[in-house]
């Protein structure tokens, strides 16, 4: 299919702060929902959107298939999303491209940056799936979401969960700084079966930082931890 996303129609894929954040953005925060939450369109300011422009750094959602598990299809539309946001601004390629998400967004934003068209300075997950494989056999409704996700992929489940799986992909994946944030009492993504795995497999190659949120079930924050979670983004987008 032709590529159809234009600077006008961008609203219809993706949610961005840009009409708050201001002519000239520091820097561009995609941030890849969940499996609960990806079929949100938002037709206001998020909270988010409007905290990221006060700090003047566009932010994005891209609205990717709800049960996509960043697969070819939702990698190739980020990139459509991406590629109209910087030419639109003619932002050079060295402007700061900064990858993050929860549960399967913290997925997402590990094997985007993986597989971008344009790597991200930096990636922050937050409780992210990182064994694909065991995630197919870690709950029962994954199984149909991941199916339908993978479904015309060549291979067989195991061989395609590998191909989107950061576990499996922790020798590929590229040379930026990385930020797992993972609560141990999550119940939905074990943090031992995910977390601890990949953030073993990348630190001997891989600039990783390993925040624990103790006591804390999936995805949920203290407010000093989503405080250092912000401040730990601005940081990198400022340089």
């Amino acid at each position: 299919m032709n590529r159809i996303m234009t600077w006008e129609n961008l609203d219809s894929f993706a949610y961005t702060n840009s009409a708050i954040v201001g002519d000239s953005p520091k820097g561009v925060l995609i941030s890849f929902m969940g499996l609960g939450g990806a079929a949100t369109h938002f037709g206001a300011q998020s909270t988010e959107g409007i905290m990221w422009a006060e700090k003047g750094i566009l932010f994005v959602l891209p609205y990717n298939n709800p049960w996509n598990w960043m697969n070819r299809q939702a990698i190739d539309y980020t990139d459509e999303i991406i590629d109209v946001i910087f030419g639109h601004y003619g932002f050079g390629e060295s402007t700061p491209l900064i990858s993050s998400g929860g549960s399967m967004g913290g997925q997402a934003a590990l094997v985007y940056t993986r597989y971008a068209k344009r790597t991200p300075k930096a990636c922050f997950a937050n409780c992210p799936v990182c064994d694909m494989p065991f995630h197919f056999t870690e709950r029962p409704d994954l199984p149909r979401t991941i199916y339908s996700a993978y479904y015309n992929e060549e291979g067989d489940i195991e061989t395609v969960c590998r191909r989107y799986s950061p576990l499996h992909l922790a020798d590929e994946m590229p040379d930026v700084p990385y930020y797992i944030f993972h609560a141990t009492a999550d119940k939905a993504v074990n943090i031992d079966a995910h977390s601890e795995k990949f953030v073993t497999a990348m630190k001997p190659s891989h600039n990783v930082t390993y925040i624990k949120v103790e006591g804390y079930g999936h995805c949920a924050f203290p407010p000093h931890v989503t405080v250092r979670w912000n401040e730990l983004i601005e940081a990198q987008v400022n340089g």
